[in-house]
């Protein structure tokens, strides 16, 4: 006769594994195939967390880049140069040097600048372009080398 005491273990064990079919969305009868299909819905499992964590990590740096969009860029000819406006309602640290780099590489000086970032961003520059400068630039080209400036900035302080 089997005593209660081993009878007992034995029960707990088919209960867990009864457990685990039904978890498991198993239609295996035998341990070691209900033991395989809860492996199978582990890895699946553990394919839809990092499904969710590369889309939770995609909607931050879209909620990042729109938090701190939309900055307002005019720019302006004048006689000789440009008046370059930029203005954001929230504060953008390491925008400003982002923007002097794009007039570098456009060939600009600037040659007056007002600018405050403390509870948001705003920057008014006048700048010409360099004496030894063969082409001339247009407004459009500062304005779009402004916008693509901030939007790197901005894909840089997402990451």
């Amino acid at each position: 006769m089997v005593s209660r005491e081993h009878k007992r273990p034995a029960t707990l064990l088919h209960e867990k594994f009864q457990l685990l079919r039904s978890i498991t969305n198993s239609h295996a009868l035998n341990k070691t195939s209900i033991i395989v299909d809860a492996s199978k819905y582990i890895e699946e499992l553990k394919q839809k967390v990092e499904r969710l964590n590369q889309d939770i990590a995609s909607t931050a740096q879209n909620s990042a880049a729109q938090t701190l969009l939309p900055v307002q860029v005019t720019v302006e000819t004048l006689e000789k140069g440009f008046l370059v406006n930029v203005f954001s309602e929230t504060s953008c640290p390491g925008l400003l040097v982002s923007i002097l780099e794009a007039f570098e590489e456009l060939g600009l000086n600037v040659h007056d600048a007002s600018v405050s970032c403390t509870d948001r961003f705003q920057l008014e520059a006048v700048g010409g372009e360099d004496e030894e400068q063969v082409e001339s630039i247009d407004a459009q080209v500062v304005k779009q080398a402004v916008m693509q400036a901030i939007k790197n900035w901005s894909e840089s302080i997402s990451q």
